[in-house]
């Protein structure tokens, strides 16, 4: 791992002190002091200590015993950006459900066409999303709400935040809608407003550091490996034949590997992080 990342980096800010009792009818929870180191080589993790004086880790995840919102007063809402990826509508489906279900927030918004949605120039109108609404959305593609690439003001998506009393957006997105929801993020500190801005990353790529497995990857490589089987069966249909098949992954190489491993086809795998002529 890289040792250059420190607890800094993997700070999350807090709105404020968490009043509210979880509605989760569970009997765990986990408390904030609860951390996740990065590293588990003894060397990088003494190494990040005498440097910092703490080690780097991530916040654990899970629910907490004391929320920050009052479910019944909440207002939420779900954008969706950039290219498509197999899994979004099922993104969607799995947070509007728990919003609903387990914490009881009935106020759910989908942002129509990305942050074009948040924009009010472009008169698009929000969908209100309801376990009914999403019931079946795990058996199509693509996303229900539409999607649209390209930066939007921060101030003007943040005012539309304000004016529809959203406290929490979720924006599921690849690196440039992140980039983005980070600039919201800091719009709403500057701000100081009272709302919560949840990325949820979006590649078939999978490569998000310190994530096993991205949503749609599994999708892609068995797609992927369709393709294949049809390049073979065409280049041994031929004298001399030969197959190229290109599989996405502009930084990575994590689809072709996996392809590559789940195939007998395959005779040479080209990857960007290994050098090649």
């Amino acid at each position: 791992m890289n040792e250059q990342i420190s607890i800094n980096d993997t700070t999350i800010d807090s709105l404020g002190e968490c009043t509210y009792p979880s509605p989760l009818k569970i009997s765990k929870f986990i408390d904030d002091s609860q951390r996740i180191a990065i590293d588990i080589e003894a060397h990088l993790l003494e190494q990040s200590f005498h440097t910092t004086g703490t080690i780097a880790s991530f916040e654990n995840a899970g629910p907490r015993k004391k929320i920050f919102f009052n479910p019944e007063t909440t207002r939420a809402a779900i954008v969706t950006c950039g290219g498509l990826c197999p899994g979004i509508n099922n993104v969607i489906q799995g947070i509007v459900r728990m919003l609903n279900f387990q914490y009881g927030v009935k106020t759910i918004y989908g942002i129509r066409y990305g942050f074009e949605g948040l924009v009010k120039r472009y008169g698009h109108s929000f969908i209100e999303l309801t376990p009914a609404f999403v019931h079946d959305l795990h058996e199509k593609g693509g996303t229900v709400l539409g999607s649209s690439r390209g930066h939007q003001d921060e101030k003007e998506i943040v005012a539309t935040l304000t004016e529809h009393g959203i406290n929490i957006l979720f924006i599921i997105g690849g690196d440039g809608s992140l980039r983005g929801a980070y600039d919201i993020y800091q719009e709403v500190k500057r701000q100081k407003l009272p709302i919560a801005i949840v990325g949820i990353p979006k590649t078939i790529d999978n490569d998000i550091w310190f994530v096993d497995k991205t949503f749609g990857f599994s999708t892609a490589v068995s797609t992927a490996a369709q393709a294949i089987y049809a390049a073979h069966s065409e280049a041994i249909g031929a004298k001399n034949g030969i197959g190229i098949v290109r599989v996405m992954g502009r930084d990575a190489g994590y689809i072709a590997a996996y392809v590559t491993l789940a195939s007998n086809e395959v005779n040479y795998c080209l990857v960007p992080e290994v050098h090649f002529d």
